[in-house]
């Protein structure tokens, strides 16, 4: 009974925690402008490049910060798990 109410704990920490409690700190990238005509894009086409080079490289940052993240969050779910874990078995 125990091992569920664990695994219950952790399932509902994981999956229903408000999302404000967990704001991260990984910002995503502004998606680069791109102008609706071919000219517009000749003309600029050097900081059009710039900039969707720039956003490729920060949405990989994002995407790695996402991860960290993930992990992060999942170790401290278990961390509370365990946390709670000893709670049940000293109120029980």
């Amino acid at each position: 009974m125990f091992c569920a109410r664990k695994a219950a704990f952790v399932l509902l920490a994981m999956v229903a925690w408000p999302q404000d409690a967990l704001a991260s700190p990984c910002l995503p990238p502004e998606r680069p402008y791109l102008p609706s005509t071919p000219e517009d894009m000749r003309a600029y086409a050097d900081l059009l490049r710039a900039d969707f080079e720039g956003y490729i490289a920060g949405v990989q940052d994002y995407f790695r910060c996402l991860d960290a993240e993930r992990a992060r969050a999942f170790a401290e779910a278990q961390e509370v798990s365990a946390e709670y874990g000893r709670f049940l078995e000293a109120v029980e």
